[in-house]
């Protein structure tokens, strides 16, 4: 790619721990590129909270001046069309922001390697700047407990979320590394630090 650093890509189920092992990256000397992160922050850019209220009415900035995410959810979840149109406004300004954190990185001498932490890796096209991709695995039972626990959800909430991802099996497929995150953090570090050591040895250095 004629990039000084590797770049790569998380995927996995939802609730599998994408960004435990994210930040197990980072503590390695990564640079985790967020990409919820980038989200909220587009999101709450005045000129898109403007057309989302053109779009979609008052009801979706919350009291404090900022997104309600949660009555975004509810529309964009629910029609195809809707979600196509949001994912067309705020995608373009995620990929400028994601360009710029690149390419500072890759200028970085302390940076290890660019990790691309984003829950639609390959429905977003973000793969193709990856160098690897790296699976998150977890059982669907622990990947439902996690999600009950933070978010509250249910079997049937976890459905409709993954209808607009591509399938678990086909993102695990596409993947060089895989990382077991059922158990301990302790066991999950040393496969972080052990996929890393992996990326930097099979990454072509620069001359």
């Amino acid at each position: 790619m004629g990039f000084a650093k590797p770049i790569v890509g998380l995927c996995g189920g939802i609730g599998a721990g994408k960004s435990s092992v994210a930040r197990e990256f980072e503590r390695l000397g990564c640079l985790v590129i967020d990409s919820d992160r980038l989200n909220h922050e587009v999101l709450a850019r005045p000129e898109v909270l403007a057309k989302l209220r053109e779009w979609w009415g008052d009801e979706v900035v919350g009291a404090d001046g900022r997104p309600d995410r949660k009555r975004i959810a509810s529309i964009v979840f629910e029609d195809a069309g809707q979600r196509r149109r949001l994912e067309d406004l705020v995608h373009p300004l995620i990929v400028e922001m994601h360009d710029t954190m690149i390419g500072a990185a890759g200028k970085d001498r302390t940076v290890q390697a660019v990790i691309l932490d984003s829950p639609l890796l390959f429905e977003s096209n973000l793969a193709s700047l990856c160098d690897f991709v790296v699976f998150v695995e977890a059982s669907r039972a622990e990947r439902l407990r996690r999600l009950h626990q933070a978010r509250g959800w249910d079997e049937g909430q976890l459905q409709r979320r993954e209808r607009w991802q591509e399938p678990v099996e086909a993102k695990r497929s596409r993947a060089e590394f895989l990382i077991q995150n059922d158990g301990p953090a302790v066991a999950l570090r040393a496969q972080v630090t052990g996929v890393l050591e992996q990326i930097i040895a099979r990454y072509p250095q620069a001359d």
